[in-house]
C-alpha cells in the first residue's frame, strides 16, 4: 500500500512540475460560501434578554417553583446563546476571514478575542452590562464582516425585546 502510495505522489508531483497548476484554495472545510454574522447577534440579543428576566425574576419576593424553573431556564437559554456567539464568530473568523482582511482591519483579532472574553464574562453573570459589551463586539464585527464583502452596513433599534442595536447590511 505504501509503494502504491508514493509512486501516485511521485506521478503527481512529476504533472505538477510539468503542468505547473495553479494553487487552489479554500477557506472552510467545505467552501460552501455562506456566512453571516446575524446568528452571532440574535445569540447576543438572546443574553441580553435573557439578563433582564433574570432581574425581572429575581426582584420576586416568594418566588414560586414556576418562577425558579423559570430562572433556571433563562440561566440554560443563556449560556447556550453565548456558546453560540462564540462559535458563530470563530467559524467566520477561521474559515472565512483570510490574512488580507486582517491586514486592512487590524483590529479584528483583539475584537474576537474581546468576543470570546465578554461571551464568557456574560455566562459568569447576570449583570446585563456584559452582554452589551458582547453585543457592541460582535456589532463591530459584523460592520467588519460586511466591509470585507464590499456591503455598506447601517445601524438600527432591533425589533426584539431588548430594543438594541443591530448591524445589518444595506441591500
Amino acid at each position: 500500500m505504501t509503494s502504491i502510495r508514493t509512486t501516485v505522489n511521485s506521478i503527481l508531483n512529476a504533472a505538477d512540475r510539468i503542468f505547473k497548476f495553479e494553487v487552489a484554495y479554500a477557506h472552510c472545510d467545505v467552501p460552501c460560501g455562506i456566512y453571516d454574522p446575524h446568528a452571532a447577534q440574535l445569540s447576543a440579543h438572546t443574553v441580553i434578554r435573557m439578563d433582564m428576566l433574570i432581574a425581572d425574576l429575581s426582584k420576586q419576593q416568594n418566588p414560586t417553583a414556576e418562577d425558579r424553573n423559570k430562572m433556571i431556564r433563562c440561566v440554560q437559554i443563556k449560556e447556550q446563546h453565548a456558546e453560540i456567539c462564540k462559535s458563530e464568530v470563530r467559524i467566520i473568523w477561521g474559515d472565512y476571514f483570510k490574512p488580507e482582511h486582517i491586514k486592512a482591519n487590524p483590529e479584528l483579532n483583539e475584537l474576537v478575542w474581546n468576543i470570546m472574553h465578554a461571551a464568557s464574562k456574560a455566562k459568569q453573570t447576570v449583570d446585563i452590562k456584559n452582554g452589551e459589551e458582547l453585543l457592541a463586539n460582535v456589532n463591530r464585527f459584523a460592520e467588519i464582516f460586511w466591509k470585507t464583502k464590499g456591503v455598506e452596513t447601517k445601524r438600527a433599534k432591533s425589533f426584539y425585546p431588548t430594543e438594541r442595536e443591530m448591524v445589518f447590511p444595506k441591500v
